[in-house]
């Protein structure tokens, strides 16, 4: 019996020495010499200090900063917890949001939906809107827009907030990617960004302008995907630039 088992037992050894460790070892060498920066992560590092990577999308929230797509990874772009809400077109959790109790009682969101995410959007960035309601209707006792009454205005049964941007806001401004880490954003959800950023970079909005035609990548081969902006990289720039205000 052992002398049947020994051909099958040797080259399983040998597979698992060649397919294991040679050849995920020489591929390792190989592209860490022809392509070191891929290779290693595509780190960013600025003066001398890592900032992330190219490749993995980061929460940007700062007026001053060109602001990521939303995500749905963990808590938001946890790159150990990467994936999608998995929710479909038609569904009205993805389109108007969700509350919840939280373990005091307390109601908190669930999912903040596309219908909240517009208005943030719209109001961030000055895009002119109509509403079926004042949105000062839904500040919280500070002044500001308070999430969990916005997301049950969009959800009434019998007469829903409904809110519409004058201008088409493109996609991925208010929906995530399926992995939750896409580090990019088109050019035209950034171009909307430029007067926000731009006011608060005491920068004029054809210097920001000009800053997002550079930082715009092609599609691969011309013709692979669409054009993108890498929005870790084109805050990078802003930094180096247009300093932040103190």
């Amino acid at each position: 019996m052992l002398k049947e088992l020994a051909p099958g037992l040797k080259i399983t050894i040998a597979f698992t020495i060649l397919t294991g460790l040679l050849y995920p070892a020489a591929m390792t060498a190989l592209s860490s010499i022809i392509f070191p920066h891929q290779a290693n992560g595509s780190l960013v590092t600025v003066a001398g200090k890592l900032v992330g990577s190219s490749l993995i999308g980061q929460p940007f929230s700062k007026p001053e900063y060109f602001h990521p797509r939303p995500s749905s990874a963990g808590s938001g772009y946890d790159a150990t917890n990467s994936g999608g809400s998995n929710l479909g077109p038609t569904s009205a959790k993805l389109l108007l949001g969700t509350t919840k109790l939280d373990e005091k009682g307390k109601e908190i969101v669930d999912f903040d939906g596309i219908a909240d995410r517009l208005v943030h959007y719209c109001i961030d960035n000055q895009i002119p809107f109509t509403s079926s309601a004042p949105l000062d209707r839904f500040n919280d006792p500070q002044g500001n827009l308070d999430d969990v009454k916005l997301i049950k205005a969009f959800n009434h049964l019998n007469n829903p907030l409904v809110f519409s941007p004058k201008i088409q806001i493109p996609a991925d401004a208010v929906t995530g990617s399926a992995s939750g880490l896409d580090p990019n954003i088109s050019p035209a959800n950034a171009e909307l960004q430029a007067g926000r950023v731009a006011r608060s970079r005491g920068a004029s909005s054809e210097q920001i302008r000009m800053l997002i035609a550079r930082a715009t990548d092609r599609p691969d081969l011309g013709f692979i995907g669409e054009p993108r902006v890498n929005v870790l990289l084109l805050n990078v720039s802003l930094d180096q630039q247009f300093p932040r205000r103190k």
